[in-house]
């Protein structure tokens, strides 16, 4: 049986990731997937510096992609194809990835396949298990929040996105506000635990619009507004992380059961409904809780990829070349990286603007 191996090359935000995929027959298997984090050098500002994410990339992506040869124990020259991350992100980053990608393709004269972001996101929870088209998507990251309804592989339409901040990002800046560290996710959950989530009321954006919108601006600056008036106390830090984090589960329950209505329609199906939730706040175990008791009201199943594939990793981007390989859709060596890139390309760019029908 033909064996499809493919190196996955991701660089677009704050992790280098490098990885490889075989595929034989239907069964994937991920031969290595080593992440390099960027956390100690973004921590003191509170989240991302651009600049020195790029810096941070180019320093180690020739290591890394030594060391997933290894882990894998293969040699370049039974690689079929490299992928590589070539948006959405943060170009100095992207260009990284994409320039390492490039120069293997050529220097081995394979195919260099350059993926969505966002597909390799998509297609993450296939890794693990074969499921099936057609599904919702829900990501949840740093940079991105919204819901696509992925029809067949490179067929996919959004039906709901954030009109200013990505929820990772929401997460992120409140916990700056409460001096927590960074990232902000891992920390506010955590605080959470041992606070009071009716202690402060907060905003819920959009909330009562039948759309799959989110806003999450409003809220940070409610956050913002107590935060001032307050005493950044250990009691205080608690409450306001637990309030948030209520009011961020019930925005998402809210929006998950509009998108999942709209879903329906679109698609005419149902029974045996899937919801994948994928990007690094799908990590969060409330907002997997609220998802999961959802998911029994609704007759639907949220299916979560393992967390190592739900942050941002080179497997997906991997497995999305596998995809792309198949299908003899492969790129120029003149191809550029793209900073903003949207999965659906008839998506109308959103940010901004008022979601409100009508």
């Amino acid at each position: 049986m033909k064996k499809i191996r493919v190196i996955g090359i991701e660089s677009s935000c704050d992790e280098t990731s490098v990885s490889i995929v075989e595929k034989t027959g239907n069964k994937i298997k991920v031969l290595s997937n080593i992440v390099k984090s960027q956390i100690d050098i973004h921590k003191f500002y509170g989240g991302v510096v651009p600049e020195l994410a790029a810096r941070a990339h180019s320093d180690v992506i020739d290591k890394l992609i030594v060391m997933a040869l290894k882990k894998a124990k293969i040699n370049l020259k039974q690689l079929n194809a490299i992928a590589a991350t070539a948006g959405p992100g943060l170009l100095g980053g992207l260009l990284v990835g994409v320039v390492a990608g490039k120069t293997l393709a050529h220097f081995l004269n394979k195919p260099f396949i350059a993926v969505n972001h966002l597909e390799g996101h998509a297609l993450s929870i296939k890794l693990e298990k074969d499921i099936a088209y057609p599904y919702l998507l829900l990501l949840v990251s740093g940079g991105h929040t919204e819901f696509t309804i992925i029809k067949s592989f490179n067929s996919y339409k959004r039906i709901g996105t954030t009109i200013d901040d990505a929820l990772g990002e929401a997460f992120d800046k409140t916990a700056r506000l409460l001096k927590l560290g960074y990232p902000g996710g891992p920390e506010i959950e955590k605080y959470a635990m041992k606070g009071d989530g009716d202690r402060f009321a907060l905003p819920m954006p959009l909330i009562r619009e039948k759309n799959a919108h989110f806003s999450f601006a409003g809220l940070k600056s409610a956050v913002a507004n107590i935060v001032a008036k307050n005493k950044c106390t250990e009691r205080f830090k608690k409450d306001m992380s637990a309030s948030f984090q209520k009011t961020i589960n019930k925005i998402i329950y809210r929006k998950t059961k509009n998108a999942i209505d709209e879903y329906k329609k679109i698609v005419k199906s149902k029974n045996n409904i899937k919801v994948v939730v994928a990007g690094g706040v799908a990590a969060n175990k409330s907002i997997r809780h609220t998802l999961e008791e959802l998911g029994k009201l609704e007759d639907c199943e949220f299916l979560f990829p393992s967390i190592k594939y739900c942050t941002d990793n080179g497997a997906m981007i991997a497995y999305a070349g596998i995809e792309r390989f198949e299908r003899g859709k492969f790129n120029k060596s003149n191809f550029k990286p793209k900073p903003r890139w949207p999965l659906d390309k008839n998506a109308v760019f959103m940010k901004g603007k008022r979601a409100v029908e009508g």
